[in-house]
């Protein structure tokens, strides 16, 4: 595609990165099952592996089918480049990896995902790494907790599970003003919804898993590079700004400038940690973003109606959807998420634990699963479940206490779910 920037999203979510096949004129991007590119001659190898020509090497490290989808996450969210893995997970690592020494810190937000919560309250610790958790309502508390160590803030545009939205751009001014960069899971809004990029952040990563692919079929996870940090501006980021000396001493960031986190990513984080996204989960996922904009409109549709009337019945005794007027965070919403905020939230019981557990079992449309983003309706108890590591304080802050159930709404008849969590509701009140 040619002067992609001018086309709009729906087109984009189609287009972006795709051409016909030039060996076959497929109209569709094929499934490159390959593990090996044949190199045209020893001078071509040479230069792939110095980096000095891009190209196909090993699918640990690249492949076609990916390539495409990269492309078309990075031009979705408005950045320079992308790097896809094998999971939500990863790509949080991933995007950690050239940041982050022994010592270093990251300062994250309470209301993370719980596997997140996990992830950096206690696995990043294997590395030397530590987390400050900090609630995002409370900006002064995120300027006081980032110190000299300090190599990334961290934040969900719409949190999971509770739904509540970040000021992107508040974040974004004091890691500036730092010099460090603001890291955004998207994964809940996606970029049809939010764009954390145009809003100061500097990398983007997703949970392909979820609404990108949007069918329950495949895990992935991305990296996206906004290409506007100076990496050399400091000696924070040496994986970035010094010699590599797997390369000869190349600089990434001279080197390759905007892309330069990009490049590392492939050449480094996935040549050493191989956190690699197969072609055909690859494949599962382009086509789900092809509909990605269509699916978002209704998912946000349901999930409007469906809150609304949740927050009228006997049995409930709060909701947190951020689409709602009476949501404190309905003016972020306008602000970060115009097109709305999203299918994801809680609500809380008034029975309490044991309640939401007859609530959950009593469910027939929504399906207990622990996935959201789905074409199909989704619950869980997220005390018991996806949060069930944390500490019960933990929990709180996350929004996601014992009484409360997580609802990733889908794309059925709104009314259908309505009665469907009407009957589970009374059956759990009874």
């Amino acid at each position: 595609m040619t002067d992609a920037p001018n086309y709009g999203f729906d087109t984009l979510q189609i287009h972006a990165g795709a051409r016909p096949d030039p060996a076959t004129g497929a109209r569709q991007t094929p499934i490159y099952q390959t593990t090996a590119y044949v190199f045209r001659d020893a001078e071509h190898a040479a230069a792939l592996f110095n980096l000095q020509e891009v190209g196909y090497i090993y699918s640990r490290l690249t492949n076609p089918t990916v390539a495409v989808l990269q492309e078309r996450v990075a031009t979705l969210e408005g950045g320079v480049g992308a790097v896809c893995c094998s999971s939500g997970h990863a790509a949080q690592i991933m995007a950690l990896f050239p940041l982050m020494a022994p010592g270093k810190n990251v300062v994250v937000s309470t209301r993370l995902y719980g596997g997140s919560i996990t992830q950096f309250s206690q696995t990043i610790k294997r590395f030397g790494w530590m987390a400050k958790f900090v609630d995002f309502d409370d900006m002064d508390a995120v300027e006081a907790a980032i110190d000299d160590d300090t190599r990334a803030v961290f934040c969900e545009s719409i949190a999971n599970p509770g739904g509540y939205i970040t000021d992107i751009a508040a974040a974004a001014k004091l890691a500036d003003a730092a010099g460090i960069p603001l890291i955004v899971d998207n994964t809940s809004a996606t970029p049809y919804l939010c764009k954390p990029i145009e809003h100061g952040a500097t990398l983007v990563v997703h949970s392909m898993t979820k609404y990108l692919t949007g069918n329950g079929t495949v895990t992935g996870g991305v990296v996206v590079d906004s290409g506007k940090f100076d990496w050399s501006a400091s000696d924070k980021f040496p994986s970035l700004s010094a010699p590599e000396e797997a390369y000869h001493g190349l600089k990434f960031h001279e080197t390759f400038g905007p892309l330069a986190f990009t490049f590392h990513g492939i050449a480094i984080g996935l040549r050493d940690l191989g956190m690699t996204l197969n072609p055909q989960a690859a494949h599962y996922t382009l086509m789900g973003i092809e509909t990605l904009s269509l699916r978002m409109e209704r998912h946000v549709q349901n999930a409007e109606k469906i809150a609304a009337w949740l927050e009228s019945h006997d049995a409930v005794a709060g909701v947190t959807y951020a689409g709602l007027d009476s949501s404190p965070y309905k003016a972020r919403k306008d602000a970060f998420c115009p097109k709305g905020a999203g299918g994801l939230f809680t609500i809380k019981l008034k029975a309490g634990y044991d309640a939401c557990v007859k609530f959950v079992d009593t469910l027939e449309l929504f399906s207990h699963v622990a996935n959201l983003g789905d074409t199909r309706s989704l619950v869980i108890h997220s005390a018991s479940t996806t949060h069930r590591q944390l500490t019960p304080a933990q929990q709180e802050a996350a929004g996601a206490g014992p009484d409360v159930v997580r609802i990733s709404i889908g794309i059925e008849d709104a009314d259908d779910l309505i009665a469907d969590l009407d009957q589970a509701l009374k059956a759990a009140s009874a």
